[in-house]
């Protein structure tokens, strides 16, 4: 049988899985990003994993692909990632064939989504689009003719460090206002607290640490006034950074996928009418905005999309 690996490295978790060309995911496991002394022990915990699933498997894999925060495809390096524990350039794929004795290849973690959205998911016969990760953070891949945006570094596509707000919130990247300082998992707690500290209140929600962006997305549909307006500020930002998107590329549809998408109409609403007052008119009819029909384990998918593609 013909596997390949799969690993997604999200800012707190990193899912690793073993795949065959089907897209069956036939061994899968989570380790926690943080918590390794340096790069090498961590990517030494994913080959432990990895072992595991080869025996679990009775296959042993032919390359391994991964989506990773900052992560250049040419060089094979995650390259100052603000959501990962390490600063600096890693030399991930590097690490990775040392370890496993495997062809390795790198991706940004929402191009490996946007992979994982045209073999797997809705985007399957859309050959332009745009995949919009809101997690941790948020990230972004781009598709044109049914080919992923690199540029000519690797780095093409980086939607969640576009400036939203000149001076405005601090980013893990360094600079200030970075549309996923305020339209990411992050973002929107980072909201709430502020509301609290202004002292407002939340669905009786007082303390800080009881904040998470399913709890606000939960007391919105519930009828809070403050969820209401964090949700409202956390659309109109995410409706004008996309209609700015659409000015460039020109995509047919843009998915949204992730953990602040999971609250379905409650973000989608307010984002497509925010969309739409700040689309240029040329576009007006021609794009949608959908949630993705990716499941769970996606951006494992993706990246063993990477893999399959990168040795076929």
């Amino acid at each position: 049988m013909k596997l390949v690996a799969g690993i997604d490295i999200g800012g707190t978790n990193t899912e690793i899985g073993i795949a065959d060309q089907e897209g069956n995911i036939l061994f899968s496991e989570t380790i926690p990003t943080t918590g390794h002394h340096n790069p090498e022990a961590y990517v030494h915990a994913i080959g432990i994993v990895l072992r595991t699933g080869i025996v679990r498997s009775k296959s042993d894999i032919l390359a391994i692909g991964i989506g990773a925060p900052s992560a250049n495809y040419f060089s094979g390096c995650i390259e100052y990632a603000p959501n990962m524990p390490w600063e600096g350039i890693i030399p991930l794929a590097a690490l990775m064939e040392k370890e496993m004795g495997k062809p390795t290849f790198v991706t940004n973690d929402a191009n490996a989504a946007a992979l994982g959205e045209m073999i797997f998911g809705a985007a399957k016969f859309v050959k332009d689009f745009v995949l919009v990760t809101l997690g941790t953070g948020l990230g972004s891949g781009f598709v044109v003719n049914n080919e992923v945006i690199y540029g000519h570094d690797g780095f093409a596509g980086e939607l969640g460090h576009v400036i939203i707000e000149e001076n405005g919130r601090l980013c893990g990247c360094g600079r200030k206002g970075c549309l996923e300082t305020y339209v990411s998992a992050t973002g929107v707690v980072w909201s709430a607290k502020d509301a609290l500290r202004e002292g407002k209140s939340i669905a009786g929600i007082t303390n800080e640490n009881e904040l998470s962006a399913r709890a606000i997305a939960e007391a919105a549909e519930a009828g809070d006034e403050t969820a209401k307006s964090i949700v409202d500020a956390t659309a109109r930002k995410l409706g004008f950074a996309l209609a700015n998107v659409v000015a460039i590329t020109s995509p047919s549809i843009i998915y949204l996928y992730g953990g602040v998408a999971r609250s379905g109409d409650t973000i989608l609403v307010p984002t497509r009418k925010y969309f739409g007052d700040y689309l240029l008119r040329n576009y007006a009819g021609k794009v949608r905005i959908e949630l993705s029909a990716l499941p769970e384990n996606a951006a494992v998918l993706g990246a063993a999309a990477l893999a399959w593609k990168a040795i076929f």
